[in-house]
């Protein structure tokens, strides 16, 4: 399940919630009371590296290989 990030519009409380992407989304601040949350986007905290099908089927030319020779080596 993905963890989304929430800040109440109110007192500026920042939180995460592990919720299934079919859940709606929380409204209520645990901190205020207020039904002043909001969503924030943001990035995943993680990067696909080395070969597979993203690697092979959907980069083109010099941007096919993410990794250097050195990073390969540190593995």
């Amino acid at each position: 399940m993905p963890i989304y990030e929430y800040v109440c519009a109110k007192c500026e409380h920042s939180m995460e919630a592990i919720q299934k992407m079919s859940d709606d989304a929380l409204t209520d601040c645990p901190e205020c009371g207020e039904a002043a949350l909001k969503k924030k986007i943001s990035a995943a905290g993680f990067r696909l590296k080395g070969g597979g099908w993203y690697e092979t089927d959907f980069k083109s030319g010099s941007k096919k290989n993410v990794t250097s020779s050195s990073d390969s080596s540190k593995e």
